[in-house]
């Protein structure tokens, strides 16, 4: 082989060693870090503009959502009605919130060793001086593969497996943590119902930090 070719397959090597690197450090980046949670799940600044109105105050809950969701924090049973998970979803939809791909092994709730890091940096978050004590939704939801039940049943277990997880590793309050399974009635992506994006755990910070209590 002469030292033109050996030079260039040398060269050809390592760009394709520098694209997979690349590739991979991309892949790292798209998961979010504990800072990067911790900035979606805080509650909005207020921001005054000079020429318009002063903004309002974010929204906190009614007596009655209070009183709906301190039921769920006390509920013995995992499972919720349908209409149950429609008020929560409803409630959640103006509370500051992230999308996290946690993906199970197929069929299973158990946490895989692939996501762990994820799981992680969500009990960081929710650990951290700016978050603990606040009452967080941890939902789960599924692809469109597979029927209603099994989808249902399937999110709930994976919503409850983080919640375990979260309250094993960073001590964090059974009864602040309302884990609810949607299956694959909240498809992120409807355009493609078996994308990996609709599997994932959304959480969601159901009272600011003013509001939250103990």
């Amino acid at each position: 082989m002469s030292d033109t070719f050996r030079k260039f397959g040398i060269g050809l090597a390592a760009a394709v060693l520098a694209l997979s690197t690349g590739i991979a450090g991309l892949k790292a980046a798209e998961q979010p870090s504990a800072s990067d949670i911790l900035k979606a799940l805080k509650p909005k600044a207020l921001t005054r503009s000079l020429s318009g109105p002063p903004p309002a105050a974010p929204r906190g809950l009614s007596a009655e959502d209070q009183r709906f969701l301190d039921g769920l924090r006390t509920k013995r049973t995992r499972s919720l009605s349908a209409g149950e998970r429609e008020r929560v979803a409803t409630i959640a939809k103006e509370k500051p919130s992230i999308d996290l791909e946690i993906n199970f092994d197929y069929n299973s709730a158990t946490i895989s060793r692939k996501v762990l890091s994820s799981v992680t940096e969500l009990g960081k978050a929710l650990s951290s001086p700016e978050l603990k004590g606040g009452v967080f939704l941890v939902a789960g939801h599924t692809d469109a593969k597979g029927g209603d039940e099994y989808n249902q049943a399937l999110s709930e277990r994976r919503a409850e497996a983080i919640k375990q997880y979260l309250i094993a590793k960073f001590h964090l309050s059974a009864e602040n943590l309302v884990a609810v399974g949607y299956g694959k009635t909240q498809l992120k992506n409807p355009n493609d119902p078996s994308a990996e994006e609709n599997r994932r755990v959304q959480v969601v910070n159901m009272e600011s930090s003013k509001e939250a209590r103990n």
